[in-house]
């Protein structure tokens, strides 16, 4: 039996379930599963390992609902930087095809290394393109590799352009065998136990990039299995007018024709949406993962994250694509949608009195509206693991698993700031966790990646990402 104490904590923020912030605290971990949390005069001395976090503050890992770890490898492409979706897609489709297993391992340990610096310890990695070799093995090899949790789509696409969708044809699989690969990943790796470090999503791409058939074929294949079933949706109005054009309905009401609509779904994005769509949500269970700085990126929208949060939605965060975002800084993300639902509550006219009412009144937003510090931290942690259909992780607790990530308060980035330390990890944009613990183990250490050495790999990846931009 390996142990861990995590101790001296100034701050530790559990979210369990009476939402507790302790001070003067510890975890004490037992292979990998949290077994006491509380004072320090509560816990063990001692340990195997024992790390000491005095002077920090210590939070659950944040999970990550939606990324694209491939595209890790062509950030920031002139090409790409002024386009919104449809275009920003064709700019990119045939560079990712060509992205090679030892690319892709590449670019899964540069997107989950920026992410544990950043808090992250739980990944749903959305790969949809596999050409040139590339496969799912690859990706959950790279995870192990560095230690993180992981959720691995085997994603698809399957309509190309000579058929009505966006992708170039050399770009899509034939739907035999995307069905049969993907049986093959879930019997192979998905585990779906307590703790589980790999799991398997069944995810085709978009509305725009497969076949009704595939999508009915898709998540009669998750339920059999009992995975996890994803895709994006309503991301733009481009993709609405796509549902509308071809279908005559609205992207929601068109999934539920495809049997897309359960609790076992969860879609990226989902801006676009009325109130009945929101309540549909509600009632069958769907989740969503809010990516507010790529849809900023790239001038999507504003998801209505207070609306679904009021309507009991599951809501998570993702960093999305590291070329719709140009980071995999979750720490980012969540302030960021912090930020980005007080916009959209500003963006709404005020109830009440005339708008040429005199300056000097004020017309304040009811409190509900605001959307505060804790409860976006709250989406990064518990939100996160609902949308994953885990119960294992997401808090601080006994009996989840020992995932948490702790920063230094006495820094520059929280100088003036301790008046209240939770909030203040949202409001003032630290940007690196000192430690980051993952199933028990210490992933990041005083900053820095412990369990890859990531020098070589920053250079072998900017090498192949020169290489796959050159060819395009």
């Amino acid at each position: 039996m390996k142990t861990l104490l995590a101790k001296n904590a100034e701050i530790l923020v559990t979210m369990d379930a009476e939402r507790r912030e302790l001070k003067n605290a510890g975890i004490y971990v037992e292979d990998g599963v949290i077994k006491q949390v509380g004072p320090m005069s509560e816990l063990p001395q001692t340990a195997d390992s024992v790390i000491d976090l005095a002077g920090q503050i210590v939070l659950p890992g944040f999970v990550n609902c939606h990324h694209h770890l491939n595209q890790t490898l062509t950030r920031n492409l002139p090409a790409a930087q002024n386009n919104n979706l449809f275009p920003w897609l064709r700019a990119h489709y045939r560079i990712w095809a060509r992205t090679t297993p030892e690319a892709s391992r590449l670019s899964v340990l540069i997107g989950l290394g920026e992410l544990a610096l950043t808090g992250c310890t739980t990944v749903f990695d959305h790969s949809y393109i596999f050409k040139s070799g590339n496969s799912v093995d690859c990706l959950i090899d790279a995870a192990k590799e560095i230690g993180v949790r992981f959720h691995c789509s085997r994603g698809s696409m399957l309509l190309g352009e000579s058929k009505g969708g966006l992708p170039p044809d050399d770009c899509v699989e034939d739907e035999a065998f995307i069905l049969k690969d993907t049986q093959r990943a879930i019997e192979t790796y998905h585990d779906a136990s307590h703790g589980a470090m790999t799991r398997i999503v069944v995810a085709p791409c978009s509305p725009f990039s497969v076949t009704p058939s595939l999508l009915k074929e898709s998540a009669a294949l998750a339920r059999q299995y009992g995975v996890g079933l994803h895709t994006h949706l309503c991301e733009t109005f481009d993709e609405e007018r796509y549902t509308l054009n071809n279908f005559n309905m609205r992207p929601v009401e068109w999934m539920e024709t495809v049997d897309w609509l359960g609790n076992e779904v969860w879609f990226a994005h989902a801006i676009h949406v009325d109130d009945d769509e929101v309540r549909a949500f509600a009632q069958c269970g769907c989740g969503a993962a809010h990516c507010p700085s790529s849809n900023m990126r790239l001038g999507s929208g504003i998801a209505p994250i207070k609306k679904y949060m009021e309507a009991g939605v599951k809501v998570g965060l993702g960093v999305d694509g590291s070329a719709s975002n140009d980071s995999s800084n979750m720490m980012l993300e969540v302030r960021t949608a912090f930020l980005l639902a007080r916009l959209k509550m500003g963006l709404l006219p005020p109830e009440g009195p005339s708008k040429y009412m005199n300056l000097s009144q004020s017309h304040p937003k009811r409190a509900h509206e605001w959307m505060t510090a804790r409860e976006a931290l709250e989406l990064a942690t518990l939100g996160g693991a609902k949308v994953l259909g885990r119960d294992d992780i997401g808090s601080i607790e006994p009996g989840k698993c020992a995932d948490f990530f702790s920063m230094n308060l006495h820094t520059i980035d929280f100088a003036g700031a301790l008046h209240d330390p939770v909030a203040a990890v949202v409001f003032c944009a630290p940007q690196k966790a000192h430690y980051t613990v993952i199933n028990g183990r210490v992933v990041v250490d005083q900053g820095n990646i412990s369990t890859v050495d990531m020098g070589p790999v920053i250079e072998q990846h900017n090498r192949c990402s020169f290489n796959l931009a050159n060819e395009a």
